[in-house]
């Protein structure tokens, strides 16, 4: 899932991992006073067929329901929207869940399997270019009857119950939606525990708890809650000194997170391990810059993460050296294996075999206002240009625009930051390195595909490990991406808020129901 698929701040209670248990952790009774949330995430589209990134998802999970859920720190899905899911068969290619009976939307119609069918279709027949149909790849057809859906899948895929439980997942009035198009008006048809009472773009959205809501979340939603998007993290750190919001989640400045201080006393903060990674990626095209395997290799003699990590983001983030982060089955540490140090002098020696004209140019792009993405950007510049072997234009877009671009070819590197989409490694593979990935590379590998085919026949996903490796070998020496560093979550949160330690925990479910007022 893009990250503008970002998350969350750092200390009076860290937490390694959030047990079931914590599902049951639930508000108050809600005295009707709202609580605020400001976050630098932006909201791509209202509907799900149009979304694939974090500030979309956080929306979708508190006001759409899914099949199937995630609890806290839980490694397997749940039934959510549903009473019961599984495959039949010994297969893996067809899925069958049966729906709760009773779930109503707010015009007051009844849910039915066909809406679940038409949420999955419209999603694969719409094809946005920055919608999640990539990560629905090996969804063949869907058919439903009366409480009942069934999806038939074009191959094995042990992980296609996680992509249920996604965003992707999000289930859709079928008489509110159109079929082949997005719905572009600031409203949203859904099940979920919140309703959206009003919507302004880049703004506000503010949400109410829905007395009809049926799911996992037991006892409901529980008091209001009024998201408010800001455009760069200064801004939200503004607000959060103004305590214009009561809670701050993605993405304070990096030096703030460095200096929160947990024996504040005027605030709670939380700090736990995440998946959330930021990778460049390149436009490997024929014609392009970057095409040239030997060129991509040669950036990746040039960049020095573990400066990155010191200076732009004060030791916030870790320096990453694989396309899986640590602590997902499969993590490696192949980009070090192969590009153990900065060496201009090996970089030079592959420019000069692949025939480039130094300095090589090429297009540099971030999403501006999204964390630290333009002195990320600035560093990463001066590295490349100081070795006299690139010339960098450096460029930063709004974020639906920045979408456009790399989903139009425009550019010829992108920073993007990737939030997990499910606790598995299979979310770090075919969405950014498959062929027709979710990054649009245009990187094509046989290996590659052959090997994300081959780790989805395995129920037990620790049986995936060697082919997630064999993947990441593979990517080192092609280059279509450079791993460049690991987030850790944090959250913020006034003192008389609580449950800001269940808001996030790298499920991609946004759990606003677990605050309450202390």
């Amino acid at each position: 899932m893009r990250s503008v698929r970002m998350r969350i701040l750092a200390g009076l209670l860290v937490l390694a991992a959030v047990g079931v248990g914590a599902w049951q952790f639930l508000p108050s009774k809600s005295d009707g006073k709202t609580i605020t949330v400001g976050t630098t995430d932006a909201v791509t589209s209202l509907d799900p067929a149009g979304a694939y990134d974090a500030g979309s998802w956080a929306l979708f999970s508190n006001v759409f329901q899914s099949l199937l859920t995630f609890t806290p720190g839980g490694a397997a899905p749940v039934p959510d929207a549903a009473k019961s899911c599984a495959f039949t068969g010994g297969d893996l290619t067809t899925y069958r869940c049966d729906l709760r009976s009773g779930l109503t939307f707010p015009s007051g119609r009844t849910m039915t399997a066909e809406d679940v069918k038409y949420s999955f279709d419209r999603i694969l027949r719409i094809k946005s270019p920055v919608g999640p149909a990539p990560l629905l790849d090996t969804l063949g057809s869907v058919s439903a009857d009366r409480l009942t859906v069934t999806f038939h899948l074009s191959s094995p895929d042990a992980t296609f119950p996680f992509k249920v439980a996604t965003g992707a997942g999000s289930i859709v009035d079928h008489t509110a939606y159109p079929a082949g198009k997005l719905r572009t008006d600031n409203g949203v048809d859904g099940t979920g525990p919140y309703t959206l009472t009003s919507y302004t773009r880049n703004a506000t959205a503010v949400l109410a708890p829905n007395a009809g809501y049926q799911g996992a979340v037991k006892g409901g939603a529980g008091r209001p809650v009024e998201l408010r998007y800001y455009d760069s993290p200064d801004a939200l750190d503004t607000a959060w000194k103004d305590r214009q919001v009561e809670v701050a989640t993605r993405q304070l400045p990096p030096q703030v997170l460095a200096d929160l201080n947990p024996s504040d006393p005027a605030q709670r903060v939380f700090e736990a391990d995440g998946s959330e990674t930021r990778n460049l990626y390149f436009n490997t095209r024929a014609g392009k810059p970057l095409h040239n395997p030997k060129v991509r290799q040669a950036l990746a003699w040039l960049i020095d993460r573990e400066r990155l990590a010191a200076t732009v983001y004060d030791g916030t983030v870790d320096p990453l050296y694989s396309l899986i982060p640590a602590g997902i089955t499969g993590h490696t540490a192949s980009f070090f294996d192969d590009y153990p140090e900065q060496d201009a002098k090996k970089a030079r020696q592959l420019l000069t075999k692949a025939g480039a004209t130094l300095p090589v140019p090429l297009t540099y792009g971030y999403a501006k206002g999204r964390g630290a993405g333009a002195q990320e950007g600035a560093e990463i510049k001066r590295e490349l240009e100081a070795s006299g072997l690139f010339k960098v234009t450096l460029q930063g877009y709004e974020w639906t625009d920045f979408q456009k671009r790399w989903a139009d070819g425009k550019l010829d590197a992108y920073a993007v930051g990737w939030v997990a989409d499910f606790p598995d490694p299979d979310t770090f593979g075919a969405a950014l390195v498959g062929t027709g990935s979710a990054m649009n590379t245009g990187y094509s590998s046989k290996t590659v595909d052959r090997l994300i085919k081959d780790s989805q026949r395995y129920a037990d996903r620790g049986e995936a490990d060697r082919d997630f490796r064999e993947v990441q070998q593979t990517v080192a020496q092609d280059v279509p991406v450079l791993p460049l560093w690991q987030a850790k979550e944090y959250v913020v949160t006034t003192e008389d808020i609580g449950g800001g330690q269940y808001l996030s925990d790298g499920t991609g479910v946004f759990r606003l129901w677990s605050l309450t007022r202390l």
